[in-house]
């Protein structure tokens, strides 16, 4: 049997069942859109380039329209023009209720009816439309939400794996629940009912009243929020805005485009996020290849640029530190900072009790007991070495981020910039090569700056060109140096607004050594950060502090 996809909650589901239909909701993730490119406008959203990529490789043969909004209107403009689908339709539904509305929405149920059943065939089957309805109750047991735009398939599978409690998909589609139709009556009747029954469901953000929605979060066995959104769209980033003050439930915000390339910056933050929820079991992965039994406790932070490890005795005593570049492969560079970090202190590998691995590289190394991320670990270090921190800064090469704590070093909430390099150590390094200075250079050129340069471009590639352009005006080095430093600093700050920074303040990661760049946030927090010698092996440190309670 052929299958007919749709996207929507107010589709008519049970109507195409009763009309010989096989309904599955279209929510599979792209790997890239090189079909949806060639044939919709660059700010499509990701959504809509997904629905459009299925589409047009062949993948969807039959397919069910609802005008959620603007770009699933383009979806079906460009199909029209493009796509070689056997069936495609476009329900046009009014976003109010009232009885126009449910006369409306029972004609456009007639239109479909009639064009569905043409094209299978097949009469109305009173039996089957019955049949089909089925009830979504509210689960009776502890769970989390996930609550916002529509969310792939693939993502939310990682979230369910991520999550410490069961998870429950409430977005669009998904909270779709119809009311059970009434005894007798005709199909007149029927359509009549059914019309009322799809607009009577708990709204999603298209509908003009969303009021309905406030029972998502209002439920007693609600335990957490994973909030999504969808890459240019609004719709529900107004409903985040008001649930950032009224949900009291643990809440993490995500975005995606709707392809799996940003998995791994992704994961991050779903575990992250799982670690906040339950504490006591730090870690997604356990179990990696044994260690001796000796008494010295490892952290070995793999990141993007650097390898990091700390190693630990029994009485939280530093007895190594390295750090060295991560290579071409986290694991390589894990095994060789770990045997660097060994010689330093004289033991052997047999001397090591356990192992805590972090960083981005974390699941591809095998030589530790746990995995636990790095916001986690920021945190335990940043704790460890000043209680009285409640705030941690950390830029990374390749993202950066800012880390809340509370009074006992539990992770409050958290805030990532890692889908730019603008604003990170990449940024800084890239600008210092065009500049023609060491990274050591660069921390100090910008302090004697005169005039005020503003870098205003969001995109690494584009501040270069930004950067050779003052180079050729004969701006003064130190002057550009400056506006980058601000650069990075108003990105940072903008970070720790949206998070609800409060003092002290810890910057951590290797741009801490980077005098201008701690300057410039210093001055816009209007507050001093605390900067510990030990503040690029911290994410090390915290893993080490936590492979002693394994």
């Amino acid at each position: 049997m052929s299958i007919t996809h749709y996207i929507c909650k107010y589709t008519p589901v049970e109507l195409l069942t009763a009309l010989g239909g096989q309904c599955v909701v279209l929510d599979g993730m792209a790997d890239k859109f090189d079909h949806s490119d060639q044939v919709s406008h660059p700010n499509l959203c990701g959504f809509g380039k997904a629905v459009l990529e299925a589409c047009l490789s062949g993948q969807v043969k039959e397919l069910v329209l609802v005008n959620c909004c603007d770009s699933i209107r383009s979806v079906y403009d460009v199909l029209l023009e493009h796509g070689k689908l056997d069936f495609l339709y476009f329900m046009d539904m009014l976003h109010c209720g009232g009885d126009c509305t449910r006369t409306r929405t029972k004609g456009e149920l007639l239109r479909l009816a009639k064009a569905y059943g043409e094209y299978k065939g097949t009469a109305f089957d009173e039996a089957a439309f019955r049949a089909a309805f089925a009830p979504n109750p509210r689960p009776t047991q502890p769970y989390l939400s996930v609550l916002g735009g529509r969310v792939g398939e693939p993502l939310f599978q990682m979230m369910a794996q991520s999550m410490p409690l069961p998870v429950r998909n409430d977005t669009c589609v998904h909270n779709r629940d119809v009311a059970m139709p009434p005894e007798g009556g005709d199909f007149d009747a029927l359509m009549d009912w059914y019309a009322g029954a799809l607009l009577e469901q708990l709204p999603c953000m298209r509908m003009t009243d969303t009021t309905g929605r406030r029972q998502l979060t209002c439920d007693p066995n609600l335990k957490g929020v994973i909030y999504h959104t969808v890459k240019f769209c609004d719709y529900y980033g107004f409903e985040y805005a008001r649930l950032r003050q009224e949900c009291t439930a643990p809440m993490l915000k995500l975005e995606s485009d709707y392809t799996i390339q940003s998995s791994g910056q992704l994961l991050t933050r779903l575990e992250a996020f799982a670690e906040t929820l339950n504490p006591a079991v730090m870690g997604i992965r356990e179990g990696g290849r044994a260690m001796g039994k000796g008494n010295y406790y490892v952290g070995i932070d793999s990141g993007s640029t650097s390898t990091d490890v700390a190693i630990l005795d029994k009485e939280q005593h530093l007895v190594a530190g390295v750090i060295l570049p991560t290579g071409a492969g986290a694991a390589a560079g894990a095994d060789r900072a770990l045997e660097t970090a060994l010689a330093q202190a004289g033991l052997t590998r047999e001397d090591i009790a356990a192992t805590v691995t972090t960083g981005y590289g974390r699941t591809a190394i095998e030589l530790g007991n746990k995995s636990i991320t790095e916001i986690t670990c920021h945190a335990r270090g940043a704790f460890f070495l000043d209680p009285t921190v409640r705030t941690i800064i950390d830029i990374g090469g390749q993202d950066s981020k800012v880390i809340r704590i509370d009074e006992q070093g539990n992770v409050v909430n958290f805030v990532m910039n890692d889908k730019c390099a603008a604003g990170t150590g990449r940024f800084l390094e890239l600008m210092a090569r065009t500049l023609e200075l060491s990274m050591d250079e660069m921390s100090t050129a910008g302090l004697d700056w005169k005039e005020e340069i503003t870098i205003s471009s969001m995109c690494t590639v584009f501040a270069e060109s930004e950067v050779v352009s003052l180079i050729a005006q004969n701006k003064r080095r130190a002057d550009i140096i400056h506006g980058l430093n601000q650069s990075v600093a108003s990105k940072t700050c903008a970070l720790c607004r949206r998070i609800g920074g409060e003092p002290n303040y810890m910057m951590t990661g290797g741009v801490s050594r980077n005098q201008g760049v701690v300057d410039a946030i210093q001055r816009q927090l209007g507050v001093m950060l605390v900067i510990s010698d030990k503040a690029q092996l911290n994410g090390a440190l915290g893993a080490a502090l936590f492979a002693m309670e394994l």
